[in-house]
Formats: C-alpha cells, sequence, structure tokens
C-alpha cells in the first residue's frame, strides 16, 4: 500500500512508549495499588512477545484471557496482537457451557487467568473435552491451588525486553470476542489490525470518545467487554496515564481511584454510576472535581442520572454499539446549533443513544423493506456499515447469512431517527434481556425451565428495573399435578446449577396459558402489555417511567 505500512496497533504502542515513557499505568489489585510507567510497560510488552514466542504461538493463533480490569491484562491488549496473534477475551460472567463451547470454537490453547478466577475456570475445564490440550497462566507470581497454572510473572520471566515486532498486514486478525447466546451459541466477532485501528482513530476525533495526552482514563466497562470499549487502545494512542480498578470494585474503590489518581475520563454502564451516586448521597465525601466526563453504554442511562452529574461538573456522554462493531457506533455529543438550546431539550438529545460516529454509515428500514424518514416518530431496525464493523461471524456462516445483507450489519435494534440524526432505541428484534449491560438470553432460560418435569410451559421477559435497566421475569404455566408451593423454588435451585446468580428471574409468576402468535410463537409482547403496570420485582418501575 502507499507509503509501505498497513494500519496496525504497533504505532501506537510506539507512539506511547517512545513519547511518554514516564506516563503511569495504574492498577487496584489484592495488596493494593500497582504503578509504573508506559516505558516498563514497553519492557514487559515485549517480554511477553518472546515468551509467547518460545512458547509456539504463531501468526493467527488465538491467545484468550480470563481476566478483570488490571495491568498484566492490559500488557496481553498489546503483547498478543503485535505479534501477529489474535487476543480472544472472554467473559468469566458466562455459564460454563457457553466458556467450553467458546473456547473450542476459537481452538485456544492457551489460556491467561486471573487467581480469582482460577476456581470458575477449572470448573468449567474439568473433564472437558473441549480444553484437552489447554494450557493455563496464572496472572500473578505465585500458584494457585484451584489450576494447573504457571505464574504470569515466571512465564515472562527471563525473557529479553526488547522485542523485533513484525510487519503486519493490516487484514491480519488481532482480535476476537463472543457475543451473548440471544437463540443459540454465541457467535464470534473477529477484528482485524485495521478495524482496530480505524475504532481507535475515529474514537480520538472530537465527535468520537477524544483523549489526550493530559487525561487519565479509568475504564470500569470489563476489559473482557469488548476491548474495554476500546479505551485501552485509544488512552495508548493519546499517550494519556491508564487506571485499571481490578476486580469487582465497589463505589468506594472507584470514588478513592477518581480522587487519588486525578480520573478525566472514565466509562461503565449505568449501574455503576448509579452505585456512585448513591454512595456520594448516603453521606460519603468524593471529591470528584477532576472527573470530567463518565462514557455511559451497554444500557440507557436515565435523564435523571444525566443531570445529577451535570450538578456537580461531570458530563455523562451517552454511547452505543455492539460487539460487532469492534463496539462504538454512536455518541450523544449535542451539535454545534443545539448548545445554545434550553437545558432540557439538551437532556432530551443526550438521553439518546446519539449521532453516528465518523466513518460510519447506518440506515433504518421498516417492515416494508423501504427506509424510514427522520421525524423521531417512524421506526424500524438499524442497520451499520463501515471500516469497523464485521462483516461475518467466526466461523458460523449460517449467522452471516442471517444478519447481514448487502455489507450492511443488521443490528437488531428497533429505532428511531429525529430530525437532527440523533438515534434512539425502541425496542429490540431479539428478545434478549439487558440487566447491568450485559446480556441475559430469555430463550435458552424459557428452554431450561420447561425442562422441569411440573413446567407445562415457560417464557421469559425483561422488566425495567430502576438500577439494572431490566431484570428477568419468568411466567410458568404450571403440569396439572404441580406443587405450585414448592414449584418456584425447585425453578431456582434448578437454574442454579447451570447459570450465574445475575442470570436468574427475579420472580416467577404463574400462568394458565402463554400468549400466542398466529403462527404460534410465544408471543412476550403481549405479555410485556399485560404486566406492564404490575410490579413483579423489587426495584420494577412502570413501563411509562422506565429509563429510555
Amino acid at each position: 500500500m502507499p507509503g509501505g505500512h498497513d494500519q496496525t496497533l504497533r504505532p501506537f504502542l510506539w507512539r506511547a512508549t517512545r513519547l511518554y515513557p514516564d506516563t503511569e499505568i495504574v492498577s487496584r489489585e489484592h495488596d493494593g495499588l500497582r504503578r509504573y510507567t508506559y516505558g516498563e510497560y514497553a519492557d514487559r510488552t515485549a517480554q511477553l512477545a518472546n515468551a509467547l514466542d518460545d512458547y509456539g504461538v504463531e501468526a493467527g493463533d488465538r491467545v484468550a484471557t480470563f481476566c478483570w480490569n488490571h495491568a498484566r491484562h492490559f500488557e496481553t491488549y498489546f503483547g498478543v496482537p503485535t505479534i501477529g496473534a489474535q487476543l480472544h477475551t472472554i467473559n468469566p460472567l458466562l455459564p460454563d457451557e457457553h466458556v467450553r463451547y467458546i473456547v473450542d470454537n476459537a481452538e485456544d490453547e492457551l489460556v491467561f487467568v486471573d487467581p480469582s478466577l482460577a476456581g470458575k475456570l477449572a470448573a468449567a475445564a474439568e473433564d472437558a473435552a473441549e480444553f484437552d490440550g489447554v494450557d493455563f497462566v496464572v496472572m500473578g507470581d505465585e500458584p494457585v491451588a484451584e489450576l494447573d497454572a504457571t505464574p504470569y510473572e515466571e512465564f515472562i520471566g527471563g525473557h529479553d525486553a526488547d522485542y523485533d515486532w513484525p510487519e503486519l498486514d493490516g487484514d491480519q486478525p488481532a482480535g476476537l470476542c463472543y457475543t451473548s447466546g440471544t437463540t443459540g451459541r454465541p457467535k464470534g466477532v473477529e477484528y482485524t489490525q485495521s478495524m482496530l485501528w480505524s475504532h481507535t482513530m475515529a474514537s480520538l476525533t472530537p465527535q468520537g470518545i477524544p483523549m489526550t495526552d493530559a487525561d487519565v482514563v479509568m475504564p470500569v466497562v470489563p476489559m473482557f467487554h469488548v476491548n474495554a470499549w476500546g479505551m485501552p487502545f485509544t488512552a495508548t494512542a493519546a499517550g494519556a496515564k491508564h487506571v485499571y480498578p481490578g476486580p469487582s470494585p465497589e463505589p468506594a474503590d472507584l470514588a478513592s481511584l477518581i480522587e487519588e489518581e486525578g480520573v478525566t475520563i472514565s466509562a461503565g454502564v449505568p449501574t455503576v454510576w448509579l452505585g456512585l451516586r448513591e454512595y456520594i448521597e448516603a453521606g460519603n465525601d468524593v471529591d470528584l472535581s477532576a472527573l470530567d466526563t463518565i462514557i455511559v453504554g451497554g444500557s440507557a442511562a436515565p435523564p435523571a442520572l444525566i443531570e445529577w452529574y451535570d450538578d456537580r461538573g461531570v458530563e455523562l456522554l451517552h454511547a452505543w454499539g455492539m460487539t460487532e462493531l469492534s463496539p462504538i457506533g454512536t455518541v450523544s455529543h449535542l451539535k454545534h446549533d443545539l448548545r445554545d438550546a434550553d437545558y432540557g431539550t439538551q437532556v432530551e438529545k443526550r438521553a439518546k443513544q446519539g449521532l453516528i460516529a465518523p466513518g460510519l454509515e447506518f440506515r433504518v428500514i421498516d417492515e416494508d423493506g423501504e427506509e424510514i424518514p427522520w421525524d423521531g416518530e417512524a421506526f424500524g431496525e438499524l442497520q451499520v456499515r463501515g471500516p469497523w464493523v464485521t462483516k461475518e461471524y467466526f466461523q458460523r456462516p449460517d449467522a452471516t447469512a442471517e444478519e447481514f445483507e448487502d455489507g450492511w450489519l443488521k443490528t437488531g435494534d428497533v429505532v428511531t431517527v429525529d430530525e437532527d440524526g440523533y438515534l434512539q432505541i425502541v425496542d429490540r428484534t431479539k428478545d434478549v434481556i439487558k440487566s447491568g449491560g450485559e446480556w441475559i438470553s430469555s430463550v435458552e432460560l424459557e428452554n431450561a425451565i420447561m425442562a422441569h418435569e411440573d413446567v407445562s410451559e415457560a417464557t421469559v421477559i425483561g422488566v425495567p428495573h430502576e438500577r439494572w435497566q431490566e431484570r428477568p421475569v419468568a411466567f410458568v404455566v404450571p403440569a396439572e399435578a404441580a406443587d405450585r408451593d414448592a414449584l418456584p423454588d425447585e425453578i431456582d435451585a434448578m437454574l442454579r446449577e447451570e447459570y450465574p446468580k445475575w442470570w436468574l428471574p427475579d420472580a416467577v409468576e404463574f400462568i394458565d396459558e402463554v400468549p400466542k402468535t398466529a403462527t404460534g410463537k410465544f408471543s412476550k409482547k403481549d405479555l410485556r402489555e399485560r404486566y406492564a403496570d404490575q410490579s413483579l420485582v423489587e426495584g420494577a418501575v412502570p413501563e411509562e417511567d422506565a429509563p429510555e
């Protein structure tokens, strides 16, 4: 190509470590804060690259992580893809069955795992053919009892701190992330070097999620979740200071890091920022003066939350994306002609999913196959295409054929577009439930519940929730001989054997019959309408008052 170099991640690493060798990378770990510099990061990343070479990792191989947000995990973000391999981040919150499928489908041979997650991974791997031949590296300097794993410091120790990074093609696969299974098996999305480069450059623009070398960036969004929305790459490209909050940070942990490290930009699902608000409102004195911007995605942010942070001088910037989009698709910046609008109008715009990111195109198609008008009322399915939008699923031609059309990704989101071009999601074409920023498959829960001998039919819907955005509720038609008093507890116990706690329905409601469509399918729309005004779970809100 002209210029002699493809669009890859390597220049971001080179620039940060050469121009900002003394800028810090801070990581909250079980024994306190760990801090080092970009200069030291360059050495450790080179050591990791040499260790991977010695292990036998070659271009195109996939190296998995099963980790929280910390500095060692960040080392894999450049240490793996910049040698030509693929970084495969696995969501440790998934059920064991999904973890086994993902490792097998990706053909992982090496998995980096946190000490606190070693037991979870060991349970998934136990007697599982999918893990035959898979080796483990535990992210620390000591072995763990639960898993036969090499300590990370031993794995990279003794290796050279110099590495001759190869010239890579922009089409070289660099990352892999799986969507949560909604109607079946999880789907893998590959990210090439050029996709991650394009996503990073677009993010750095003023209408993306801009960062500079003066910023202190703290991604609370998990690093296993679509590359922490690309923030580790963007912060590195900018030469910004990184702050990683470690496993399961509480509001007090986030408050302390914001204050002590001078965090200017952070990101996470609304639940995180609702928790911080509650912590402050409980009387805890938190200095937010350094914090400029909070990026919110995964679920829509309630307008009241936007206003609360506005009152404290913090911009809550709404964004939307998907695994298939690497993931940023829209950001809800105010257009220049809206900056003088009344505050209510501004909040209304900012609470929407926002404006399409520079570099992407979208269209919204109605049931008749026509593009809708931009009037804020007409709605249809959102379709997107662009340089960081995947064009196919990993080893899933069936899913690719279903969800792509003439180069457009059919997102499955039903949206409106207002006269200013702001997108707003109003529904989903697939009945998935998004709780705290993570997907729950209603279909999978339904199938599991209907496996109980005393259940005739079952369906699961998401009920709007003031804290978690949505929580699952199961509607069950009991068999004639069922013990109705015992059945809810039996269903709960059965599901706990297969699924994480956060997947479990908050309530089990008995009904006489599941409503059906004309084709005999379960009609969840009817159930949502019928029970919209009933408080089925603690914290549920009426549909008309639910966060948009």
